[in-house]
């Protein structure tokens, strides 16, 4: 997609201020550098944060309806550049065309048209009484996304940020920048007004903590690992500012003894390995019967090999992890998979036979797994899926609730009252039964995956400050 050497600010493209720092970007299928990233600094961020506060005393006082028809201008401008991000996707971080072209591309415009819907009917004022609640747009906003998931972490944040009238500076993921420059593109074309909505680019240290730290920043959303959002969170600190974190997971698949096991078993699976296993809701640890481990492990090696391998330019269902770091992260859990003793079902350590460039990983499925195990509990964030035994539902449900992460969940059962039971049980903020899906749901975690929540209607609430104005209404008089 080429290099990507100036911001969005004020409405304008503009050099940075050391246009000599820039970082490569890697296509991950071939290991080649595809273009360069300019590397902003604290001194670009205090240019985006100060277009953002000019900007804000009038976007924050449009109507909901001023701010709707600009939405549906952007909702017009990004289908037209619909193939534009896809390639951006396949390219940079490797996601598969028909994933890239398809869900990836999809979850923007679903976001899109959900906020839309609900600014509709928002309401942004309340009374009660003598008095009149107002929720107000929290002002400039500082959004930190990362790269496995580019669009829908961009469009959960930006698009309520938009809908509330608040002000914003994105910063987008080093490895996978394009597609936020064709999101600033999109806006640019659609008519945001000038400094409404920023964009710079780099790395955390250089503007992920100037960022954060800033005193004209009001709100930081950041997406990203555990340890970059402990960063985040200490940085704005001094501030006071809100701070609202979507972080790591170790998700489980509750799989309910009953005749739709296998079926069940071979879903979870497929499902595990999409955009090759870099989900931070991605159900990676698969909960079965104690007494059907083996036939689960049976089924997933079937169900794994299924799951083609390859150019994500062409017709697979998993390109590579996104880089170098992802690879050797991932060959090294793998690795301690085996050292720990469980059993090694599918997959494993190397690439698949046939692709000896590109950061391609076996999809690896490991049985026999017990909790405590290290890929049990660290976010391994690649194609690999433990399978661990459980006595009875009671048991199933101890172990999905031990881990210090609570980002998602999953019950798979043919009885809906059996799953449902279970999934209220699930310490966790989006638990999924059947692999349930809603734009509308709200999306964050318990512990520490994190706070506040994204999607829908509980997105728009991070972004918005609660007023009570007092004495609006005067009192009645006794009758």
């Amino acid at each position: 997609m080429g290099d990507n050497l100036e911001f969005y600010i004020g409405g304008e493209w503009t050099a940075p201020a050391d246009p000599s720092r820039t970082l490569d970007v890697v296509n991950p299928a071939t290991e080649q550098v595809c273009g360069k990233v300019a590397a902003g600094s604290a001194a670009d961020v205090d240019r985006a944060v100060a277009a953002a506060r000019g900007a804000f005393g009038s976007w924050s006082r449009t109507s909901a309806a001023d701010r709707t028809e600009v939405l549906r201008n952007v909702q017009e401008a990004y289908q037209k550049r619909s193939g534009d991000l896809a390639a951006a996707l396949t390219e940079e971080m490797g996601a598969p065309a028909s994933l890239a072209g398809g869900f990836q591309v999809g979850l923007g415009a679903g976001h899109l048209a959900k906020a839309i819907e609900i600014l509709q009917d928002f309401a942004f004022e309340e009374r009660r009484g003598a008095t009149l609640v107002v929720k107000e747009p929290i002002g400039v906003c500082a959004l930190i996304t990362p790269w496995n998931w580019p669009l829908n972490q961009i469009a959960v944040k930006v698009f309520p940020a938009l809908a509330t009238g608040c002000t914003m500076v994105l910063k987008p993921s080093e490895i996978a920048p394009s597609a936020g420059r064709i999101f600033a593109e999109i806006l640019d074309a659609a008519g945001v007004p000038a400094g409404v909505f920023n964009l710079v680019q780099g790395d955390g240290p250089g503007v992920g903590a100037a960022l954060s730290s800033h005193p004209g920043v009001d709100m930081v959303s950041f997406t990203g690992s555990v340890r970059a959002g402990v960063e985040v969170a200490r940085n704005a600190a001094p501030g006071v500012k809100r701070v609202t974190q979507e972080l790591g997971g170790k998700s489980p698949n509750i799989v309910l003894d009953d005749a739709a096991f296998a079926a069940n078993v071979a879903s979870g699976v497929t499902t595990m390995m999409g955009n090759s296993g870099q989900t931070c809701s991605a159900l990676s640890r698969m909960l079965v019967p104690r007494s059907r481990m083996d036939e689960a492990a049976a089924v997933a090696r079937e169900a794994v090999a299924g799951v083609s391998v390859g150019d994500p330019a062409g017709d697979v269902v998993m390109g590579p992890v996104a880089s170098r770091a992802q690879f050797d992260k991932v060959q090294a859990l793998i690795r301690k998979g085996i050292e720990e003793g469980a059993t090694l079902v599918a997959g494993g350590t190397g690439r698949p036979d046939g692709l000896p460039t590109g950061f391609y990983v076996r999809p690896t499925v490991f049985a026999d797994v017990t909790n405590d195990m290290t890929i049990a509990r660290e976010e391994i964030f690649g194609p690999v899926l433990t399978i661990i035994g459980y006595d009875d539902v009671d048991h199933a449900v101890e172990i999905a609730n031990d881990t210090e992460y609570g980002l998602a969940g999953n019950v798979a059962g043919a009885d809906l009252d059996a799953a449902r039971a279970v999934a209220r049980r699930i310490r966790a903020g989006w638990v999924s039964i059947n692999d349930g899906f809603d734009f509308g749901c709200p999306f964050g975690g318990y512990k520490k995956s994190g706070n506040g929540r994204e999607w829908g209607e509980f997105g728009f609430h991070d972004y918005l400050e609660t007023k009570g104005v007092l004495g609006y209404e005067p009192e009645q008089a006794a009758g």
